[in-house]
């Protein structure tokens, strides 16, 4: 089991970037956790852009630059403080407001860089399910050279009396049953999970 934990775990390491290693280990422990994006999260954003939209609509778009540029300070983001403490989320919608603001870009021009991030941030938080599913991919593999080795490792003991060759024998299959229980037992459902839960996240 030690050949099988090691194995799979220097496979995993050279595997995946360092990047993606941090990512992963991040994600496990949102597991345990509910979502949060709950339909009150979600009305809190609906609610936030209604009222800087009206505010542009009042008094103009160069109105909001001061909340944009002072988002933690802002009346209005400090009305809805589900979503100012998600600095992802302040980022994304001041990032773009400010390019709006700013006038330096035509709104195809904004929705196509709207677009590439959106889809750059899912395919970085894809990467953790991904590297899960090729773990769960490797471990039979690893349980079979195991077995191998120990069929090896019979092999050259053939001098020593039934019970210690029966014992012998019957332990190399173990490395087959083990590296087989943890893929689709233990490593392919947490991949299974992970992205379940990613799939649930928003596409904004």
């Amino acid at each position: 089991m030690m050949a099988i934990g090691g194995g799979a775990l220097g496979a995993f390491v050279v595997n995946n970037q360092p990047k993606v290693l941090k990512a992963t280990l991040a994600s496990l422990p949102t597991l345990l956790k509910s979502s949060k994006h709950t339909k009150a999260r979600y009305m809190q954003l609906m609610a936030l852009l209604y009222d800087l939209l009206q505010k542009v609509r009042k008094e103009g778009l160069m109105s909001i630059e001061k909340d944009i540029e002072e988002s933690h300070s802002s009346p209005i983001f400090r009305k809805f403080p589900t979503i100012s403490s998600d600095h992802h989320t302040i980022e994304f919608m001041t990032d773009y407001l400010r390019l709006m603001v700013s006038g330096n870009l035509n709104p195809h021009e904004i929705e196509s860089l709207m677009d590439n991030e959106i889809d750059t941030h899912h395919h970085e938080g894809h990467q953790p399910v991904a590297a899960i599913a090729r773990l769960a991919g490797a471990l039979p593999a690893f349980g079979t050279v195991a077995a191998v080795l120990g069929v090896v490792n019979t092999m050259g003991s053939v001098g020593q009396p039934p019970a210690i060759l029966g014992g012998m024998i019957g332990s190399a299959p173990v490395g087959t049953f083990l590296g087989i229980l943890l893929a689709y037992c233990v490593a392919e459902p947490l991949a299974g999970l992970l992205e379940q839960n990613w799939m649930m996240r928003p596409k904004n």
